[in-house]
């Protein structure tokens, strides 16, 4: 069985294709890599990219991707609706084929190391590689977003893991860690109040009393005139996408409002959206073998 781990990086470009495609040839022109899916978002003004690959050829895709975004993007004029803290926000590694998350844990550390060093950009592991509980949860990593990590990377408890204590003002931050398999899924609602998506972002979200694995929040799609929910389901085995789906439509129905589509930014499992249909449908019975695409992949 091939060893595969899956690396979703998050890079601060959702407008400027020309960037976005530079670094992503980056990843295109390593062997034994292979490039799955890229999404750029203009309001978030963010790019999404799935890769997956032998590990340690992954580690070289995202680090030349790293090093190529941090060339290209300036954090000192970037602006867009999505938390972030730097050129490249986020990289996360995934185990898919015999290979063992704490495998991906040493594996993060090791990019987490290179980045710090060769690039100067100061690195917070996070999630299963987090080294204290404090900066497990990427939100809490990322508290302050890019305008306030001068003053939190000379904190006490924020002195990175790697790279300089100094901001590198035009790459800012990046987090790496192993994680589980991540859906970014958002909810669009058919009003522009942003404190209706907030309120219900609020009601939904895991450290305010919600779902344990959502992390939510509420902003605005200005090109559409609307206003959405945003999400990232960290545990979707847990937490699964009709449960929250289903809350949001009854908290929106309290405000007079309807939602009006909803997306799944990026990649996710074929398990994640047979539990949505099988609530749905109602399904008695059913078996994932039954699933056409599944079986021919066995």
């Amino acid at each position: 069985m091939a060893r595969i781990i899956q690396c979703v990086p998050n890079f601060s470009e959702g407008r400027n294709k020309d960037i976005i495609e530079k670094i992503v040839e980056e990843i295109r022109i390593i062997e034994d890599v292979k490039l799955l899916d890229y999404s750029m978002d203009k309001d978030h003004n963010r790019t999404v990219v799935t890769f997956i690959g032998e590990p340690e050829k992954v580690i070289d895709a995202a680090f030349n991707a790293c090093k190529v975004a941090s060339e290209l993007i300036d954090m000192r004029s970037h602006t867009g609706e999505h938390p972030r803290m730097g050129a490249t926000d986020v990289i996360p590694l995934i185990p898919i084929s015999d290979v063992t998350m704490e495998e991906c844990v040493e594996l993060s550390k090791k990019l987490g190391k290179r980045i710090g060093e060769e690039l100067n950009i100061s690195v917070y592991l996070y999630e299963k590689s987090a080294e204290s509980l404090s900066r497990e949860n990427l939100a809490d990593v990322r508290r302050g977003q890019y305008e306030g990590m001068a003053d939190k990377l000379k904190e006490k408890d924020w002195v990175p893991d790697f790279g300089p204590i100094e901001l590198n003002e035009k790459s800012g931050v990046t987090a790496v860690g192993a994680r589980m398999p991540l859906v970014a899924f958002n909810v669009n609602l058919g009003t522009n109040d942003i404190s209706v998506a907030k309120n219900i972002a609020k009601s939904i979200r895991g450290a305010a009393g919600g779902f344990k694995y959502c992390k939510a929040l509420g902003i605005e799609i200005k090109e559409r005139n609307i206003v959405q929910v945003t999400m990232n389901m960290v545990d979707y085995t847990k937490t699964p996408l009709f449960r929250v789906f289903d809350v949001i439509e009854r908290e929106a129905r309290r405000y007079g409002v309807n939602v009006i589509g909803s997306e799944i930014i990026g990649l996710l499992p074929m398990a994640a959206m047979i539990d949505v249909a099988g609530y749905y449908l109602r399904l008695e019975n059913f078996d994932h073998g039954q699933i056409l695409e599944k079986r021919m992949m066995e």
